[in-house]
């Protein structure tokens, strides 16, 4: 079977043109929203690992009795464990998103 209109063999050729986006050869996602996105995922995960090293941090202190306020030593606590479970949750939907895509029939 030929390709009429040519848009078969070039999937870049019906990919949207965004302003300031490149697309990559052979993709139809545009290469600068990869970056950002992987961007945002790095700078997400080591926030949730600073909350965390915070929390240990504060509890050790609690425990060695360089700190007194419990109160303090919750909240840090309870910030990066409601911190990781939304990275979590980020993550099961993401995985959610590539098993969908990854049964799309071509």
């Amino acid at each position: 079977m030929t390709d009429p209109i040519g848009l078969i063999h070039d999937p870049t050729a019906i990919a949207p043109k965004l302003p300031g986006h490149s697309v990559a050869p052979g993709k139809g996602v545009p290469g600068g929203f990869q970056q950002e996105l992987l961007d945002q995922l790095k700078t997400q995960i080591s926030q949730v690992n600073q909350l965390q090293q915070d929390a240990d941090k504060a509890t050790e202190d609690l425990a060695a009795g360089r700190r007194d306020d419990l109160e303090g030593v919750m909240i840090a606590t309870e910030k990066a464990d409601t911190a990781f479970k939304l990275l979590l949750s980020l993550r099961n939907k993401m995985m959610d998103a590539y098993d969908e895509v990854k049964q799309i029939r071509v």
